[in-house]
């Protein structure tokens, strides 16, 4: 029998000899890369913000280093045969010393049955590659496209190396190819039950552990109360972050050291081990910190143990693969086994089996239909949202001047979950207080220096204002911080809803805003009145240019947005993209009664006097 570990010898009668294929093979690889390209493009964008998915941004260089260390002990690969299509190395030797051509048909026609099937599937992946992008444009952090467009890569990728090294190549490639799944968020539906489990898990540990250490510590939610006031355990701290980086150390550590299954998870499993108890170690500590220093000082050495449990893991990972790998050797040795006789595993030396020239093109007439149809699909995608704008026109864009000499006036620190949420590229907000006189008759003294405030109602004003730039997100995103999404989370009431009316800013030029009222008690105090104004102005939107807002948009009337599927739909359907959003909330909150119409007249003085308009951007 031949041994196919023999290099084997290309004749001048070889396929690859007569016919080089230089344009097959930049053609190919042209086409790997687009898909590739426009796969970590959509995905990038949650590496950017999340800070759950900023190990993603190494992801696609990690699959690629893994990509070359199989690659130089790869198994014999097949050379496509002009007569017999699709057939390896192997089986055309073992043909050759056959006699009859029944077992040549038979071979021909099995191989022929393969093409045919991977052509049907990677025609189904290309023509998934058009909706997915469609929706893609319309709603870019939908979780669940992300997936569905890995998939179509993935499948056309192995696909790929299927045609040019067989099955042996399909097995030997698909874990670096599938590597990238490990950077792809989580679907929302399965990734928020476990981060709120782990929050809970956390917090009581952490409380329970604290106590035992002789610290005070009570457990309200997710909140840790101690003497000095309350911990909060979020997102950051609920060991999320440490178990997906696990997850992916442990992946690479197990695949660079090319052990067995087994060997693997129990690898992944030592890692998520480790993050986990040292993230339950770091929670203790900053409730002990919280308890024995200030809460200011938690947010200083919160990043800094984060960071020290991913080099902890890191470290620990890459030591018990050491030891699994080394002892993986020493039995392979034992048992009178080579590295090169067990197919290269554990190794770095290139198997000898390798033939100086690989089949690595795809057919020229293919590739160049695959080409030109991901060509067609950005187009397409792109048209069918232009069409749909031809009717807009370009609002003009505004300012906030903040009112610095108002009384108590201080800036507001925006947190980092709500920057993560919102996505925003600008934002920012301001607090102070304004003083109104109980009496309509003397009102418009309000604001005068000489006015007595013991006799007045004094009103906290806050100031939120936040933009998006085009293309980012869906139009959909803006929609999260309207009042009655917000406010109710902190405890307040939703007690009426005045609908939308607009306010002049300059001339002609009006802002629409949707007035909200709530109420919050406490016990044993007089609960106090919020009144909330909401706009959500579009730099192109239906409608004239003397207005700035956007009067039709699903932001200013009614509901919120859920998320639906069908909300999804919709947005495409209408061809709604996102070209751009700004978003300004005022909240007029007292201990003591305000009727909506002082309200109004509080919000008609303050967008006068902040709101400055600037001439429309060209983008």
């Amino acid at each position: 029998m031949q041994n196919l570990a023999t290099p084997h010898k290309l004749t001048d009668a070889s396929p690859l000899r007569r016919e080089p294929f230089p344009l097959a093979l930049a053609l190919t690889f042209l086409f790997v890369a687009a898909l590739w390209f426009g796969l970590c493009r959509e995905l990038s964008g949650e590496w950017s913000v999340n800070e759950q998915y900023n190990f993603g941004w190494f992801i696609p260089f990690f699959a690629l280093y893994l990509f070359w260390l199989r690659w130089q002990d790869a198994p014999p690969a097949r050379i496509s045969n002009l007569k017999f299509p699709a057939e390896p190395w192997e089986r055309r030797d073992k043909r050759q010393s056959r006699e009859g051509s029944g077992e040549r048909a038979r071979a021909a026609s099995e191989f022929q049955i393969s093409n045919s099937a991977a052509l049907v599937l990677a025609i189904a992946a290309l023509l998934l590659l058009l909706p997915v992008r469609l929706f893609e444009i319309a709603n870019p952090e939908w979780r669940l496209l992300a997936w569905i467009h890995a998939a179509p890569v993935l499948t056309l990728t192995l696909l790929f190396v299927w045609w040019a090294g067989g099955k042996a190549w399909l097995r030997h490639f698909a874990f670096p190819v599938a590597f990238i799944f490990i950077a792809v968020p989580w679907p929302t539906a399965l990734e928020t039950p476990v981060i709120q489990g782990l929050m809970r898990v956390v917090a009581r540990v952490a409380a329970e552990t604290a106590m035992l250490l002789g610290t005070p510590a009570q457990v309200e939610g997710n909140l840790i109360r101690v003497s000095n006031g309350l911990v909060g355990v979020n997102e950051a701290c609920s060991g999320i972050r440490s178990f997906q980086t696990s997850l992916m150390i442990g992946l690479l550590f197990g695949e660079v050291k090319r052990l067995s299954v087994l060997r693997r998870l129990a690898l992944v499993v030592c890692a998520v081990v480790i993050a986990l108890f040292a993230n339950f170690l770091r929670a203790v500590f900053l409730v002990r910190v919280a308890a024995t220093e200030t809460l200011s000082e938690v947010g200083r050495w919160h990043d800094i143990a984060g960071y020290s449990i991913i080099a902890l893991v890191f470290v620990a990972t890459l030591a018990f693969a050491y030891l699994l790998g080394r002892r993986k050797t020493r039995n392979s040795v034992a048992a009178g086994v080579s590295p090169a006789e067990s197919g290269c595993s554990g190794t770095r030396v290139a198997c000898k089996s390798q033939p100086s020239l690989l089949p690595l093109q795809l057919p020229v007439s293919f590739v160049t239909g695959a080409l030109c149809w991901l060509l067609l699909v950005e187009l397409g995608t792109a048209n069918w949202y232009r069409i749909h704008e031809r009717n807009l026109v370009s609002g003009m864009r505004w300012n906030v001047k903040w009112p610095e000499q108002a009384a108590n006036f201080r800036k507001l620190k925006i947190d980092e979950e709500i920057r993560a949420v919102l996505r925003f590229d600008d934002g920012d907000a301001a607090a102070w207080t304004l003083t109104s006189l109980r009496t309509a008759e003397t009102a418009h003294t309000a604001v005068a220096t000489s006015v007595d405030r013991s006799a007045g109602n004094t009103i906290g004003c806050s100031l939120f204002v936040f933009r998006w730039n085009p293309g980012k997100n869906s139009a959909l995103l803006a929609n999260l911080h309207r009042p009655d999404v917000c406010l109710p989370a902190s405890g307040w009431k939703q007690v009426a809803d005045y609908g939308v009316r607009t306010y002049s800013v300059s001339g002609s030029i009006e802002l629409p805003f949707r007035h909200f009222e709530f109420q919050r008690s406490f016990e044993g105090s007089a609960p106090q009145v919020a009144h909330a104004f909401y706009c959500l102005s579009e730099d192109r939107a239906s409608g004239g240019s003397a207005s700035l807002g956007t009067t039709d948009s699903p932001g200013m009337f009614g509901n919120r947005s859920e998320w639906t599927r069908a909300e999804r739909f919709r947005t495409v359907l209408e061809g709604r993209r996102h070209l751009g959003q700004q978003v300004i909330q005022a909240i007029f909150i007292s201990a003591e009664p305000v009727s909506s119409a002082d309200a109004e007249t509080h919000l008609r003085d303050l967008v006068r006097d902040v709101v400055v308009l600037r001439q429309n951007e060209n983008r």
